[in-house]
């Protein structure tokens, strides 16, 4: 099914392109840097993204063939559109050296297992346990904000070989993170592309 575009939608994308050339970029890392920097309106993500072609390629296949969708929080969870995403945080509790975002990464993994793809843009702590957990991602898309531990988690992340989206500075958020998961959900599959 073909989403329908509003006309407000297409002129913001039409002055992004006319601010920014992002015509060099591969398909779908163009569809994530341009949906980014639409829903934070903000340029500088153009040089701050780090993704692979291949790695979202993978995770794109995965997300039509019907993967969970894991956020951190509500506000990412609710970002996301077309498609229900599981957020355990009301269910997760802290304790001593977890924090209510971590326990809900892993409450969450106990429910969907290996193979989801995870939109983190809130909490470093729930980025850095999903590291520590065998989740077998289809994807990470850590984008989460703030100045203690975001641009380090996301460091990690990298790190980690795990594939993903992130950025190296400190920004990201809510908006940001489900921006990514959302253009991969609004990327036509092979065969809309032909229909």
């Amino acid at each position: 099914m073909n989403r329908v575009v509003h006309p407000i939608e297409q002129e913001s994308f039409r002055r992004l392109r006319a601010r920014l050339d992002t015509s060099h970029l591969p398909p779908l890392t163009r569809a994530v840097t341009e949906r980014v920097i639409h829903s934070a309106a903000d340029l500088d993500y153009a040089a701050d993204l780090v993704m692979d072609e291949g790695d979202l390629e993978r995770a794109h296949a995965a997300l039509h063939a019907g993967a969970p969708v894991v956020a951190d929080v509500e506000m990412v969870a609710a970002g996301i559109t077309r498609r229900a995403a599981m957020c355990r945080l009301a269910d997760a509790r802290s304790g001593p050296g977890l924090t209510r975002s971590a326990h809900a990464v892993r409450l969450a993994f106990e429910e969907v297992g290996p193979g989801a793809l995870w939109v983190i843009g809130c909490a470093p702590t729930a980025l850095e346990e999903l590291l520590t957990l065998d989740a077998s991602p289809a994807l990470v898309i850590g984008l989460p904000v703030g100045f203690v531990g975001a641009a380090e988690s996301k460091a990690a992340l990298r790190e980690s070989g795990l594939p993903a989206v992130s950025n190296v500075s400190e920004k990201g958020g809510s908006a940001v993170a489900a921006a990514a998961l959302n253009a991969l959900l609004y990327h036509p599959v092979p065969s809309e592309e032909t229909s």
